[in-house]
């Protein structure tokens, strides 16, 4: 990969509680499939307690390991955003209905690639404090000044992977998470491929932007600040949002504020 895209990552990162719940979200949902895409610099254990929660309410859930994240090893230089687009779709492929496709971070340009690709799939499409491209942009044209991840990235020297500084993890990541979900970020950090961050999307009204699109706003997030997600949300015209009050990874640090917020997102 060319440094210039390196460049422009790390330049881009650098440049309340829960919607109020009314008496009808105690009414039991009919059983859905959730498929939950994790984002960059992580992997599917973020999604642990959200899976259980999902799961003890009725649901079914898959939780998709993207190349080159938790136990794969796929090489980095073998990864781009249709490996991972082709990744969830295969994921998807294995059910009967159509499905609740969840994206954070760097995984909503996954999903948004998915959606293009099977729209007849999904029900919904999720974005959890998830970065949402227009067409023709690749996630290091998404620019955020507001940003703390662009001074804590480190290249590594053949380009091929984004290291973050280990003393700034936990204050970008999960600052107001418990210790024990701090040590879970921190134990199963691995340097991020860089590639798919300067891959492109090209959607289409007839795919992504048929889909029923919602939004989960993260108001504390230092990643992707609150600011950005607004424009996103402007530009690809979502009108259902939702709000939780929590730094960049709400999974981790409020699961079940985001299980129950899923679980009101399918009725």
């Amino acid at each position: 990969m060319k440094t210039t895209g390196l460049v422009l990552l790390c330049a881009a990162f650098t440049l309340s509680a829960m919607a109020s719940c009314s008496q009808d979200d105690h009414v039991s949902a009919p059983s859905q499939t959730y498929v939950l895409v994790h984002g960059a610099w992580q992997a599917p254990y973020v999604w642990d307690d959200v899976r259980t929660q999902l799961i003890s309410s009725g649901h079914k859930v898959i939780v998709v390991e993207l190349p080159g994240h938790g136990s794969d090893q796929t090489p980095a230089h073998q990864l781009s955003l249709d490996v991972y687009r082709d990744k969830v779709i295969e994921a998807i492929s294995t059910v009967n209905e159509k499905v609740i496709l969840v994206g954070h971070s760097m995984g909503g340009m996954v999903v948004t690639h998915v959606a293009e690709k099977v729209p007849a799939k999904i029900n919904k499409l999720v974005y959890v404090g998830a970065f949402v491209p227009t067409t023709g942009q690749a996630l290091t044209d998404i620019t955020d000044p507001d940003s703390k991840l662009g001074p804590a990235l480190i290249p590594s020297a053949d380009q091929l992977t984004l290291d973050v500084k280990r003393d700034e993890l936990t204050n970008l990541f999960i600052q107001d998470g418990s210790p024990a979900a701090k040590n879970k970020v921190t134990a199963n950090y691995r340097a991020e491929p860089a590639i798919p961050f300067t891959n492109k999307v090209n959607l289409s009204d007839q795919g992504f932007g048929s889909v029923t699109k919602v939004y989960i706003k993260t108001l504390s997030d230092v990643v992707i600040s609150p600011g950005l997600q607004d424009r996103m949300i402007a530009a690809a015209g979502i009108r259902s949002v939702y709000e939780v009050n929590t730094g960049h990874s709400p999974f981790l640090s409020q699961p079940k504020s985001v299980s129950d917020l899923l679980i009101k997102i399918a009725k």
